[in-house]
């Protein structure tokens, strides 16, 4: 039977979980690294033998890497797909799976607008996701929902501060969210 070390440090023995596979690079300095992106996908690759695959073998659970808004990049993005981006911290994004269907997914796409619109916030632009098709299993590609950016700015609302935004992000999600759980 394998024995955990010894407590020491911030470390203990007791906060330990089994999970399929987890992994941190961190920038402790908190300075914006592509490094830090390539060490983060090189990091999911190793780990690529403790996800879950099903009969498909090139169809696996899903994993992903959390990063800080890449700002510069973005605008640069969003110019190429038509519209501008106001200052860093300024605009949130919201990363949206819709349905494969065109009617549905322009139906739930007029449903998320109406909602940053109601809440007052500024819708900057959509922004479609680029795909490298060639790196996805067979059913998961069956299955694919269409993958999108939604940028949206706070300048309709009075007496903006950060914490402010972020929770007219968070409860204008939660309304999209209740909208469209049965589409």
């Amino acid at each position: 039977m394998y024995q955990y070390p010894e407590k020491q440090g911030l470390y203990d023995p007791q906060f330990e979980h089994d999970n399929c596979g987890v992994g941190f690079v961190v920038q402790i300095k908190n300075r914006q690294s592509h490094q830090i992106v390539e060490q983060g996908l090189s990091l999911l690759c190793n780990l690529n033998h403790r996800g879950a695959l099903g009969a498909d073998p090139d169809t696996g659970d899903g994993s992903g890497i959390l990063i800080q808004i890449p700002h510069q990049f973005f605008v640069e993005e969003c110019q190429s797909s038509g519209f501008h981006l106001p200052e860093s911290g300024e605009y949130g994004i919201a990363s949206i799976f819709l349905p494969q269907d065109p009617y549905a997914r322009r139906h739930c796409g007029e449903v998320i607008e109406s909602h940053i619109v109601e809440k007052g916030m500024d819708l900057l632009g959509w922004r479609d996701v680029p795909i490298d098709r060639g790196y996805i299993g067979k059913q998961a590609l069956a299955t694919m929902p269409a993958m999108r950016q939604l940028f949206m700015g706070h300048r309709r609302f009075e007496n903006y501060n950060q914490d402010r935004f972020e929770n007219k992000l968070y409860v204008t999600r939660k309304a999209i969210r209740s909208s469209l759980q049965d589409v």
